[in-house]
């Protein structure tokens, strides 16, 4: 009898041991409850998208942001490698720009306004005298129509907003659908699709900030970048207005056709990287400007976390920005400040102020047409 209560005492550990462990939830330092609420007349929620590569995004309604992206190292621990918040009031109080859409028209319009067959529009002056991001409400303050959809390339979130003629000025009635899917190979794929009854000047991008670091982890200095551009549209002074001249950077501080680290010329003495306080510049890619080809865009690798980042777009150009205004004040989704420089933004886009430079790519998107534009994210480690 005792032989037989030890015999099955061992079998019971032995299962015991074998059995497989219940898989804990991954904390991500907030639930979808704390994005949940009404604003103006309508229910922001929380989205998350999972792979069997480990990945992890979450996104908002709330003005269509990433608010996390949960990318493995090499050692396969996941981290947060976009800076935001944990909940939707900060969201609503705080930085515009973390994650968001921005739309009808990101980066800046000189004198806040243009004019399309012969009618002026007035926009709004929000950077100096320009209207930057389509001014402080735009897009990226709005709740978004959202639904999660399985697509042949991944889990997908597809989110649609409807800007009635003449909000901030533009004009048109103007539709926006943009699907963020999360593919097999480890990318999140941005769609955008927008339509209008009226003329109307577009430019659509993501705002996302990156630090492959991890957010709240420090500077992106040492993050090693890649950018496929032998130019760059140059710019008048410090509000970055561009001049319409197509300049060649190869061989300056602002070429990164080659790897370099982001700190290693930051501090240059070039005029046009001062008038940025640093890089904060519109990078025209190496591929034909007027056409829709899905090309390599940039690179970002980070060689603590071994982390590293491609970009794919189809759009002409990216605007470099290395958080040159970011003071401190904002608090993080670890409880840190977001420093001077602690995150990096590569916002595919048309050119800044194409209204006014007949020379740059059309912008213009007219009734009966439709914006059509990819952008892929791609995590990996090296």
């Amino acid at each position: 009898m005792k032989k037989t209560l030890i015999l099955s005492a061992v079998i019971g550990l032995a299962v015991a041991c074998s059995a497989p462990k219940k898989e804990q939830p991954f904390n991500m330092g907030y639930t979808k409850a704390n994005f949940e609420k009404e604003v103006n007349g309508k229910q922001t929620t929380l989205f998350t998208l999972k792979n069997d590569s480990g990945i992890i995004v979450t996104l908002t309604n709330y003005g269509a942001k990433i608010v996390s992206i949960f990318a493995p190292d090499k050692n396969d621990s996941l981290k947060d490698v976009v800076l935001g918040y944990t909940n939707i009031d900060q969201y609503i109080s705080g930085e515009a720009g973390f994650g968001a859409i921005v739309g009808p028209y990101a980066n800046r319009i000189a004198g806040g306004q243009f004019e399309i067959d012969g009618q002026v529009y007035q926009l709004p002056v929000n950077n100096h005298q320009a209207c930057l991001h389509s001014g402080p409400d735009s897009f990226y303050r709005q709740v978004w129509d959202a639904k999660e959809i399985q697509t042949a390339d991944g889990p997908a979130v597809e989110m649609s907003l409807d800007s009635p003629d003449g909000q901030w000025g533009f004009p048109g009635n103007k539709h926006v659908v943009v699907t963020y899917t999360l593919t097999k190979d480890n990318g999140l794929k941005i769609d955008y699709r927008a339509t209008t009854d009226k003329a109307c000047y577009f430019n659509l991008t993501n705002h996302v900030y990156f630090n492959l670091k991890g957010e709240g982890n420090g500077d992106i200095l040492d993050h090693v970048l890649v950018i496929d551009a032998n130019y760059s549209t140059a710019v008048a002074d410090s509000q970055l207005i561009p001049t319409g001249e197509i300049a060649d950077i190869r061989g300056t501080a602002m070429d990164f056709t080659t790897p370099h680290t982001i700190g290693e010329r930051i501090e240059d003495p070039m005029p046009q990287l001062r008038m940025g306080g640093g890089y904060d510049h519109n990078y025209i890619l190496n591929k034909d400007q007027n056409g829709s080809e899905m090309t390599f865009c940039a690179s970002l690798y980070e060689p603590q976390s071994g982390r590293f980042m491609e970009c794919f777009t189809t759009e002409p150009a990216v605007q470099l920005y290395t958080g040159n205004f970011l003071k401190g004040n904002i608090i993080g989704k670890s409880g840190k400040p977001y420093n001077y420089r602690n995150g990096i933004c590569l916002e595919t886009q048309h050119y800044p102020d194409s209204p006014h430079h007949k020379n740059f790519p059309n912008t213009l998107l007219a009734p009966g047409d439709t914006l059509k534009s990819t952008t892929i994210y791609k995590f990996s480690v090296k």
